[in-house]
């Protein structure tokens, strides 16, 4: 599961943080500088000005994060001010879009992924888009209006440092987390406002039942879980990489790579391993969509379904592993040489798109119960 991003003193892991309501570089500057010219008499003579760009506002989780060049060269290429708003992790977006349903406050959303589409469905919060990004081939789909973007998955993730030192062997299993030797060891990220707290949710379920998957739960409970509002509390708080107490937590298969990537000193392997316990993998999806609701205005839906193609472009998809630390959804698409440390996960039984719509609220419910209360 943006910023500006910031490299902890720790490397950081998929780059999943950020600040809200950011104006695109760019467009701040051009602005700036159109109106300090046309005061000082700058402007080309005739008088005329470059044409208003159209503002497209962008909800997002925090995570987002492209290389500024190909925004702005987006920009250009649109002839529109991208507003980038940051709106937590993909739960809290979701929420944020129910809430200002009668009053949106984007045009286009990225980040809904699979374990949350049909929540953000059935609110009615997205509306349908038909440009050809909508039937490209994906690596892994979403269903519609949501456009496939980028793919990866959600295990387990823990600090090799930390059990090394102790002499403690890593869980080869979920059961074993629940046992004595692992008491106060693990942080989660809630599901009800995480969307990785809800696929490691999500994966539990599928591979035990449900009855089997609660009781699992109530064993961690009793055995010193820790939960965090979000991925990035958790990963940049609460995990013992980055100073926490916590040397197991819910994170990416990615995250090895990206410690790798950001160290300050070379490494020939991670600090961290990306555990695939069986039951503890979830392949998430995310992806992009028109906001329902949305500016009607003909030149910012044009712009809001270009901004969907340029997500499924060659140079965004080539850019995502090192910028959002998932993979592109595009086949064929290069990867960097550093995601051989990001080792895909074999994956046991996943949930479908229809038991997730049809049983996701009342599992998040029933786990508030069982782990909260």
């Amino acid at each position: 599961m943006s910023k500006p991003f910031t490299p902890s003193a720790a490397a950081p892991a998929p780059c999943r943080a950020g600040a809200p309501h950011t104006l695109a570089p760019a467009a701040v500057s051009r602005r700036h500088l159109l109106f300090t010219a046309g005061a000082l008499g700058l402007l080309p003579l005739g008088g005329r000005a470059e044409p208003a760009r159209v503002p497209l506002r962008v909800l997002t989780h925090s995570s987002f994060d492209l290389p500024k060049p190909l925004l702005s060269g987006f920009e250009d290429a649109a002839r529109v001010q991208l507003v980038l708003i940051k709106g937590g992790d993909a739960g809290e977006v979701v929420n944020k879009l129910i809430l200002t349903r009668a009053k949106p406050v984007a045009d286009v959303v990225y980040g809904i992924d699979n374990a949350l589409a049909a929540k953000a469905t059935a609110a009615g919060v997205l509306q349908a888009y038909e440009g050809p990004a909508a039937t490209a081939d994906a690596l892994a789909r979403l269903p519609a209006p949501l456009v496939p973007v980028n793919h990866g998955h959600v295990t387990l993730n823990i600090d090799r440092a930390w059990f090394k030192a102790r002499g403690l062997a890593a869980p080869t299993a979920l059961d074993d987390l629940a046992q004595p030797a692992y008491r106060n060891l693990l942080v989660v990220p809630h599901p009800a406002t995480s969307s990785p707290g809800l696929a490691f949710l999500a994966a539990t379920v599928a591979a035990m039942g449900e009855e089997a998957a609660f009781a699992w739960w109530a064993r961690l409970r009793t055995n010193g879980l820790k939960v965090a509002k979000g991925w990035s509390e958790a990963y940049y708080t609460d995990f013992s990489r980055n100073g926490g107490a916590r040397p197991i937590v819910v994170s990416y298969a990615t995250s090895p790579a990206a410690e790798v990537f950001y160290s300050k000193t070379p490494l020939s392997e991670p600090p961290t391993a990306s555990l695939a316990l069986p039951g503890g993998v979830f392949q998430q999806v995310e992806g992009v969509a028109l906001v329902r609701g949305g500016s009607a205005t003909p030149a910012v839906r044009e712009a809001a379904g270009r901004f969907i193609e340029f997500l499924r472009s060659r140079e965004v998809q080539q850019a995502i592993p090192t910028a959002m630390w998932m993979l592109p959804a595009t086949p064929g698409t290069p990867l960097p040489e550093v995601m051989r440390h990001a080792q895909e996960p074999a994956m046991g039984p996943q949930p479908t798109p229809e038991t997730l719509a049809a049983r996701a609220p009342a599992w998040v419910a029933r786990w508030t119960r069982v782990v909260l209360r």
